[in-house]
């Protein structure tokens, strides 16, 4: 079994009622992206205007070649609280998830997660949400 090609990683949290900034003072560290319930939301590359339909906060790790899933997660709780009351608040409030796209180099690939990694995640009531794509899949 080959490893993964490539892995992109991002913790997201939303709800209707999510501000941004209340989150960042909260986890101690600024998003890749966030947006408010409402907000006009322009398309980089195509302009287009679209109605964000939930508030959000999303921070990305660095894309890692091969993969390195618990690299990326260590990456981004490490910028952010270690306090699990801050984390336990955040998930009564909010839909917290840590989104991964797995992108196959071959036909049959696979990966693991270290212990210490599937723990900080329950610790902290994040959902591993996967999406994996097959190495025939355009990129």
């Amino acid at each position: 079994m080959g490893c993964i090609g490539h892995s992109l990683v991002s913790l997201r949290i939303f709800g209707d009622a999510l501000r941004p900034v209340e989150i960042t003072r909260m986890l101690g560290c600024e998003p890749t992206q966030a947006e408010y319930k409402g907000e006009e939301i322009h398309g980089r590359s195509t302009g287009r205007v679209r109605i964000a339909r939930t508030g959000s906060w999303r921070l990305q790790a660095e894309r890692r070649e091969p993969e390195d899933l618990n690299g990326q997660i260590e990456e981004i709780l490490g910028k952010l609280t270690a306090d699990l009351d801050v984390w336990a608040g955040i998930g009564q409030r909010y839909r917290v998830d840590l989104f991964c796209g797995l992108f196959m180099a071959t036909s049959n690939d696979g990966m693991s997660l270290a212990p210490a990694s599937l723990l900080a995640l329950g610790q902290r009531g994040i959902e591993l949400a996967l999406d994996i794509y097959d190495a025939g899949d355009n990129r």
